[in-house]
């Protein structure tokens, strides 16, 4: 697995192409990020490049998490994530900025985030159910219907789909295309969406 950097979602927009094209884009703002721990297959078990992004004061940190940032000089940082590597660790050191730089035009991406929360929702906009008649006398509209069989099996069987929490889930979106970088303001533009609503916490990581 490549390291990544986590960003925020700006928004949506639609650019032109050389050919005239419209290209629906969302615009990220991704990094500045710092190498806050570098893990070991000696020391930890396994390799990994822990990062962190979005300044924050001293105060909105935990006593634990201040220490952790202390102990490697870094200012305070509101997310660390970790990424998975299995070699090149030597071509990281902790302080390490990492910025949108990361990333070139033409590149596949893939970007994960919470979705957005839809709340408790039925089974027509949850599953795609069908509803009942609306007419003739019918009384059943967008009720779940049955749920099971009779006295055998006598239970509701595990995985019925039915209402409930939609949305709020973490997601992946996977091959998305780098239209435009933009090193002096941090903003990568991408072809296509991304989870969640704008200023949602996003982690991007190259496809492979």
């Amino acid at each position: 697995m490549a390291i990544g950097l986590l960003g925020n979602k700006i928004g949506m927009t639609q650019i032109f192409d050389e050919s005239g094209n419209i290209i629906p884009v969302t615009i990220l703002k991704v990094g500045p990020c710092v190498v806050t721990q570098i893990k070991t297959v000696l020391k930890d078990g396994y390799n990994s490049i822990q990062i962190g992004y979005g300044k924050v004061s001293s105060k909105s940190l935990t006593q634990p998490e201040l220490g952790h940032l202390q102990k490697s000089n870094i200012q305070p940082l509101k997310y660390l994530k970790e990424f998975r590597l299995n070699e090149n660790l030597e071509q990281f050191e902790i302080g390490q900025i990492l910025n949108v730089d990361s990333f070139h035009v033409g590149q596949f991406i893939n970007i994960r985030g919470k979705s957005i929360g839809k709340g408790f929702s039925g089974l027509q906009k949850r599953h795609n159910f069908a509803r009942g008649p609306m007419t003739h006398g019918s009384k059943n509209h967008r009720e779940p219907g049955s749920i099971g069989m009779g006295t055998t099996p006598g239970r509701v069987l595990p995985g019925k789909r039915m209402a409930g929490q939609l949305g709020n889930k973490l997601t992946t979106i996977k091959k998305l295309k780098v239209i435009q970088t933009n090193s002096e303001e941090n903003i990568l533009v991408v072809k296509g969406s991304v989870p969640g609503k704008p200023g949602n916490l996003l982690s991007i990581v190259p496809f492979e």
